[in-house]
């Protein structure tokens, strides 16, 4: 018989966080049955494998799940590969363009890997909706259709607003949230999590669980992450993410640049530390005991290790500390080898660099290789996308090279050379050979 924490100690671990329960007195209900009977909740989280990778944003339901799952309960996490092809309607302007079996299939898979980073694989239940919505014949989707109206989906903000701007509703996105909905009456869980924005698909489960004559699931939402930039939702649209599969040092330089503030909504959301322990932190910053530095460097290292490894963590934090407190460049720096020729200074490029350089006498250099254009070099090396965007790094003072700010768009140097470039928190060895 599993040997459950107290219930108020449950429900302050599994409250952390959390934006809304529906309703919490049900799940102080559940959990003391639980507690009485032995019998773990039934907890589920669905995720339609809509992109190929995760970011931390993503995680913050999963870590939700693991601490049902830290308490002795059994997760579900449930692949929405049917639902995925509809494509959720949530917050979008426009239809979804549908995904592929094969798309959808091969996300579902990197899911699979990617979230046994968080959770415990012998413990997690992972089920897939396909194994009973495509089994739905024709009469039985009738009959599932004709619980709700047309006029219950459009009272949806999405869907009204596309409605009163005579946007394309298609048909398949009206029966989205009821698909979802069955979920919720097949795997007959006590609780269901989702994002704030997933409320009303959440709320449609617990109507179909009654019209069944089930007890209706309690739901626990959680916020939206914040971005590095603090103020958009995480995105990989918006350049403010952190990729669960970026290399380690990435990842621990992209939590360093978040702000103070933002630093306690992702202890909160992004680590299993206790309400009670940030809120001592936070007490502990304030009355000079600990610096902020110090605990985010926790907080890097917490979330570096999640997905990789202890060691991994601290030579990140190594790493990032040469590069940034003592001004050095880490061992483990990147090298690559490009011919100068690909970034040479040019005749037509000469005349329209003399201004930027200031350079009197640049026109007796036209034609010789050393004078090298390091927009295009930040293009070659991968450290702009183009040379436009290389341009604007360097007019936003954002490059050095060797140490140096680079203000200009041109470089002079002898050949064969070994340069270190840094863009922002990116750095690179570069070989330019003749």
């Amino acid at each position: 018989m599993p040997n459950f924490p107290p219930v108020d100690e449950q429900l302050a671990y599994l409250k952390k966080g959390s934006a809304e329960i529906i309703r919490e007195a049900e799940l102080r209900e559940r959990l003391e049955k639980s507690a009485k009977t032995g019998t773990p909740l039934k907890v589920n989280a669905g995720f339609d494998p809509t992109a190929p990778d995760l970011h931390v944003g993503h995680t913050v339901l999963i870590r939700k799940l693991k601490h049902f799952q830290d308490l002795g309960h059994t997760v579900i996490f449930l692949i929405g590969d049917f639902t995925g092809m509809i494509g959720d309607p949530t917050g979008r302007s426009a239809t979804r363009p549908p995904l592929t079996r094969e798309q959808i299939d091969q996300n579902a898979e990197t899911y699979k890997a990617q979230v046994f980073t968080i959770l415990d694989s012998q413990k997690t239940v992972v089920d897939f909706n396909s194994r009973w919505l495509s089994r739905l014949s024709p009469e039985d989707f009738v009959r599932l259709l004709a619980r709700f109206t047309v006029s219950q989906m459009l009272e949806r903000e999405e869907f009204h607003k596309r409605f009163q701007e005579e946007k394309p509703i298609a048909l398949h996105e009206l029966i989205y949230p009821i698909c979802q909905g069955y979920d919720s009456v097949v795997l007959q869980c006590d609780v269901e999590l989702g994002g704030t924005d997933q409320k009303i698909n959440l709320l449609v489960g617990r109507e179909l669980q009654r019209s069944y004559g089930q007890p209706s699931q309690i739901i626990l939402t959680m916020p939206l992450l914040e971005g590095t930039d603090g103020v958009q939702k995480m995105s990989k649209s918006y350049g403010n993410y952190i990729g669960i599969n970026e290399p380690p040092q990435e990842i621990y330089g992209k939590v360093m640049s978040i702000s103070d503030g933002l630093m306690w909504r992702y202890y909160e959301l992004l680590t299993d530390v206790i309400t009670s322990e940030i809120e001592r932190m936070k007490t502990d910053v304030a009355a000079g005991r600990r610096h902020p530095m110090a605990l985010k460097k926790a907080l890097a290292r917490r979330i570096v290790q999640d997905f990789y490894s202890e060691q991994a963590a601290q030579q990140a934090e190594e790493n990032w500390t040469k590069q940034f407190q003592k001004d050095e460049v880490p061992e483990d720096v990147e090298t690559v080898s490009i011919q100068a020729d690909l970034v040479r200074l040019d005749f037509g490029d000469a005349r329209n660099s003399i201004a930027v350089t200031g350079s009197k006498n640049l026109s007796d250099a036209i034609g010789d290789p050393y004078f090298i254009r390091v927009d295009k070099l930040l293009r070659e090396i991968g450290l702009a996308d183009s040379g436009t965007d290389g341009a604007r790094k360097i007019k936003q003072n954002a490059v050095r090279i060797n140490g140096q700010l680079m203000p200009s768009l041109v470089f002079h140097l002898s050949l064969p050379v070994e340069i270190t470039v840094r863009v922002g928190r990116r750095i690179k060895n570069v070989r330019l050979m003749k």
